[in-house]
């Protein structure tokens, strides 16, 4: 027993463990009502179809935080043919970790299967990287395979406990981050790990265990092998998670950022793009905290703006400023290409950038025809952000404010009687008038 305890304590439990660690609702502070209806129904159905299952990862040790969950997962003994069969609503999906999506209306709830440690499974690259992750296993062995102690927590909506087979439970009163197992094999299997590492860290508010974050500088560079479509979409949840600011930080510091694009380090510098940079960071982070949305291709053309800022090198007399601006745009695009960024988000990027010239132009019909583009809002709202940073007047920034407020039967007016505002006198309208009209003038006429 003594045993046992320490190797729970340590993070390296025995995969012979007769049972769990069970915390009874008198002492975690999660309530039923919080599960969510969908998880809870699935749940009840596997076992009435005469399998386990539970509420696990995420969702548990968020509540036991005390943070609302995005996401219930559900974990059974039932493999993911079973489950399909119990669900009719659902489908498989993965190849290196297959699970179910299980529909219960417009909500989706993940099912996945035990799964046994990592050794159990050959299917790993030279360096030790996992490449197939579904050697199904035990409730036991699938809290020792996960990354995470606090990860490893599971809730059983029968009898209201919280099963710990690691320590998380320990971790969450202590604010701990903490690897399950060794943490340079783990890393190996999957050099994702380190990112998330500093994502939930960030997100929750948890110091990262010394010993889980000794190897970060050292195995760095086992990042540079991870498909892009995954550091993509570990990266969307760093910018999602509302510390981006903070994690950026710690993934310059560690060397991460040569993996995801090396112009995260210059947020460390005192110049002025280093400013910008931070303001990017923080301002998403607001956004993200109010509740808002942020567009994916804001930020990296953000990230990447002030290289095209530094090739444009805007002068305000320069007649062919636009020019300018597209050749700094294509030889900014090259780079972006090299990325983990999706080809289909270059084109809103480009785009973005591309209206920061046209906002520039507020003569005649210009402002009208910009204000019809699609990607108004975001080139607008980049351009406020610039202005944050001091790179372009306020006084820019509060005239297309008030010019999108404006119906469009009276943008014309106003264009005439604010043309100090507009950047520039518009042309005289020369009113035309009939010949006929012309031989019946008199000095009366107005």
């Amino acid at each position: 027993m003594i045993k046992r305890l320490i190797n729970m304590l340590t993070g390296q439990p025995s995969k012979k463990m007769s049972g769990p660690l069970r915390i009874s609702s008198d002492e975690h502070n999660i309530d039923l009502g919080q599960i969510s209806p969908c998880a809870a129904r699935i749940i009840s159905t596997l076992h009435q179809a005469g399998y386990e299952a539970y509420v696990v990862g995420g969702a548990v040790r968020d509540l036991l935080l005390g943070f609302v969950p995005k996401d219930f997962d559900v974990v059974t003994d039932a493999t993911p043919e079973e489950v399909r069969k119990v669900f009719r609503n659902s489908r498989i999906i993965g190849r290196r970790f297959r699970l179910v999506h299980v529909y219960c209306g417009r909500d989706m709830v993940e099912v996945s299967t035990f799964r046994a440690p990592h050794e159990a499974s050959n299917q790993k690259d030279r360096k030790g990287r996992l490449l197939r992750d579904n050697t199904f296993g035990s409730i036991n062995e699938d809290a020792i395979r996960r990354d995470f102690t606090v990860n490893a927590l599971f809730y059983d909506p029968r009898s209201e406990e919280v099963l710990d087979f690691c320590g998380g439970y320990v971790d969450t009163q202590k604010n701990l981050l903490r690897i399950i197992g060794a943490p340079v094999q783990r890393y190996r299997e999957d050099p994702v790990r380190m990112l998330r590492a500093i994502r939930l860290a960030a997100k929750l508010g948890l110091t990262i265990d010394p010993k889980t974050k000794s190897p970060f500088k050292k195995q760095a560079g086992l990042l540079d092998g991870v498909p892009t479509a995954r550091l993509y979409d570990e990266f969307i949840k760093v910018v999602k998670s509302g510390a981006l600011a903070m994690a950026v930080e710690q993934i310059v510091a560690f060397g991460f950022h040569s993996a995801l694009f090396k112009k995260l380090a210059d947020a460390k510098a005192q110049s002025k793009e280093g400013k910008f940079l931070r303001l990017v960071y923080e301002k998403t982070d607001q956004r993200i905290n109010s509740g808002k949305s942020v567009s994916p291709a804001f930020l990296f053309a953000a990230v990447f703006w002030p290289e095209v800022d530094k090739k444009w090198n805007y002068v305000e007399s320069d007649p062919k400023y636009m020019g300018a601006l597209v050749r700094a745009i294509d030889e900014a695009s090259v780079g972006l290409s090299q990325t983990f960024i999706p080809k289909r988000l270059i084109a809103d990027i480009r785009d973005i950038w591309y209206l920061q010239g046209r906002l520039l132009n507020r003569r005649g019909k210009k402002p009208s025809q910009v204000l019809r583009h699609m990607k108004f809002r975001a080139g607008y709202d980049f351009l406020e952000l610039r202005s944050f940073a001091g790179e372009v007047s306020e006084e820019l920034v509060d005239w297309w404010t008030r010019f999108q407020d404006i119906e469009p039967e009276d943008r014309e007016f106003w264009l005439e009687n604010n043309t100090k505002l507009g950047g520039a006198e518009p042309k005289k309208r020369v009113r035309r008038r009939s010949r006929k009209k012309r031989n019946t003038e008199t000095s009366t006429d107005p």
